[in-house]
């Protein structure tokens, strides 16, 4: 199985927790999973993985990996980021996407397919 990772934005807490909830609620798309963390850090966001891997049955090296070759490969982005969640304060969390591949394609096709 093939994973990626983004940052995708910053986010009140509220609206994040509001988020999650909804998508506890709706059929979701398996294997997508949206993670906040106050901190741009590559620590806070490897915890933040710890408990996606036994929810989908994905493999945690191979997760941690996406997370760490992320790290390592987008530091502008990450600063940009860091900067954007300083800049917005404390009440708000920076939001990272965590997808298996096929089940993200799935999820960008059905939206897609909506009529807005």
């Amino acid at each position: 199985m093939e994973y990626t990772f983004d940052i995708v934005g910053v986010s009140p807490v509220v609206n994040f927790f509001n988020h999650q909830q909804q998508s506890m609620c709706e059929l979701q798309h398996q294997g997508v999973e949206y993670l906040g963390t106050h901190a741009c850090t590559l620590d806070a966001f490897l915890k933040s993985v710890e408990v996606v891997p036994p929810k989908w049955g994905w493999n945690l090296d191979q997760v941690v990996d996406t997370v760490i070759q992320f790290w390592f490969n987008n530091s502008e982005s990450i600063s940009y980021w860091k900067l954007r969640l300083n800049d917005a304060g404390k009440d708000n969390l920076l939001v990272a996407r965590l997808a298996d591949i096929k089940a993200l394609k799935a999820e960008f096709e059905f939206l897609m397919g909506k009529n807005w």
